[in-house]
């Protein structure tokens, strides 16, 4: 009866269950398409890599200052390639505060009714009518990381940071690509409540 109760309990054991999850502390940044990196940087520019990324993207050596309502801004954002479709703001809600802004939190390319934001290079300036928002806290996984966890690409999962503010985060999503490296992004305003800081682990716990 004993073996029976324990085996039954570990069936409802929830999949992912102390797996353990490397944290990158995601800052500030934006994605441009080719069009507003020519606004902005001058036509014909391109992008340089400063330093590759995770699924083909590289932080660029190229920067920029985003403005606000009432003209706040904040200088010296990173712009990350290459370039895309549509261009993206990605912030912390203390970000939207100091811009004076209300980004919704989103996950990366859901912009459609987002935050309006200008955006400030060296030889011109572009006004993002929406696409400005605090990314949601999301898990990178390759096909192989996840079968581990047993977890699919789109599955929510709470993971908690065992240190001295033992934190939980809720509404995790997963995200699975061959590309991907195992990493959990979150905005600097979580990593700083909690704690965190890039190369600390957590665990998955439901």
């Amino acid at each position: 009866m004993i073996t029976r109760l324990v085996m039954e309990a570990m069936d409802k054991e929830p999949a992912g269950n102390g797996f353990m999850v490397p944290v990158g502390v995601s800052a500030r940044h934006i994605h441009l398409t080719q069009e507003h990196v020519e606004i902005l940087f001058g036509p014909g520019y391109r992008l340089t890599k400063k330093k590759d990324l995770m699924g083909g993207q590289f932080a660029a050596n190229e920067q920029v200052t985003i403005v606000g309502l009432k003209l706040r801004a904040i200088e010296n954002v990173r712009v990350l390639g290459p370039v895309r479709k549509a261009s993206q703001v990605e912030i912390s809600a203390t970000d939207a505060m100091k811009l004076g802004i209300k980004a919704p939190v989103r996950e990366s390319g859901d912009v459609a009714g987002s935050a309006a934001i200008a955006v400030v290079g060296p030889q011109g300036a572009v006004y993002l009518k929406e696409g400005c928002i605090v990314a949601m806290r999301h898990i990178h996984m390759s096909p192989r990381d996840a079968q581990a966890a047993g977890v699919k690409d789109g599955d929510y999962v709470s993971v908690k940071a065992e240190n001295e503010r033992g934190t939980v985060f809720d509404h995790v999503k997963i995200r699975v690509d061959d590309s991907f490296t195992l990493e959990m992004h979150i905005d600097t305003d979580e990593a700083n409540a909690s704690r965190i800081a890039t190369g600390d682990t957590v665990k998955i716990i439901r």
